[in-house]
């Protein structure tokens, strides 16, 4: 059962989980673009929780000056590093864990953390963690799956690999305790056409690919998930608690 961790690109059978995470650095890339052209310092990314590494791409071709990205897995770490960082200078790849991140004080514009926070067994130290190495002023970002919608009954995450799971307003929480207030809170969703094709089935998609391997999809369902791509989602600011995933923008205190 695929279950959308350590999703790649080019793969048919992920393109659902692929496009659904893009969603959130393509935004963030948007939002990196207007901080590259109003801000005179080199503009410095932190990736936490990297994985394949194409976010790192996406970051800085968007205008970041140098992107960092981090990551535990040592095989993960060595190929983002191979595939990101061996033919552009701007970027670099680290392994270490994220709650000690080995970065100085202030030393990023921005820091994002996509589909990570979920895993980890300490969230609020890996919270303080980018909030320290993120300077005055500046953004974290954080996405994670909405826990109302993937385990809305427990607690106890259904997703083998994750350790908690967090509604709207716990993450909030979370973030404001390790000082990072929330600017902004979008939620991910499915456009109009995935959203019609789960009228349709009568069910929802993370519903159906949970069933089994790719193999024992329906024939339509598989054909829809070869042709999904970014722009069947959506980022809205209303109805958090129906959104696949949350996406918060933090801003570091000035003070």
């Amino acid at each position: 059962m695929l279950t959308g961790e350590r999703t790649l690109p080019g793969i048919a059978d992920e393109r659902y989980w692929f496009a659904r995470h893009v969603v959130a650095y393509r935004h963030l890339a948007g939002l990196l673009g207007e901080l590259a052209a109003a801000t005179d310092p080199p503009v410095v990314v932190l990736d936490a929780g990297c994985g394949e590494g194409y976010g790192l791409a996406m970051l800085r071709e968007a205008g970041a000056d140098h992107v960092v990205g981090v990551d535990l897995d040592a095989t993960t770490a060595a190929h983002a590093r191979w595939r990101y960082a061996g033919s552009d200078r701007g970027v670099e790849v680290l392994r270490a864990e994220l709650g000690d991140l080995p970065l100085s004080d202030g030393e990023m514009t921005c820091s994002v953390s996509l589909q990570v926070i979920e895993h980890l067994h300490d969230v609020g130290g890996a919270l303080a963690e980018l909030r320290r190495v993120t300077r005055r002023g500046g953004t974290v970002a954080i996405a994670t799956p909405n826990r109302l919608t993937f385990t809305p009954d427990s607690e106890v995450p259904v997703n083998p690999f994750h350790t908690r799971e967090f509604t709207a307003a716990e993450l909030a929480t979370e973030l404001t305790a390790a000082g990072l207030p929330v600017e902004r809170f979008l939620g991910v969703h499915h456009g109009a056409r995935l959203a019609a094709a789960e009228a349709t089935s009568g069910a929802s998609l993370p519903e159906q690919l949970a069933t089994g391997p790719p193999e024992s999809w329906p024939r339509e369902l598989r054909r829809l998930v070869h042709s999904v791509v970014t722009d069947d989602f959506e980022l809205r600011e209303g109805a958090l608690d129906a959104s696949l995933d949350l996406l918060a923008i933090c801003r570091v205190p000035d003070r």
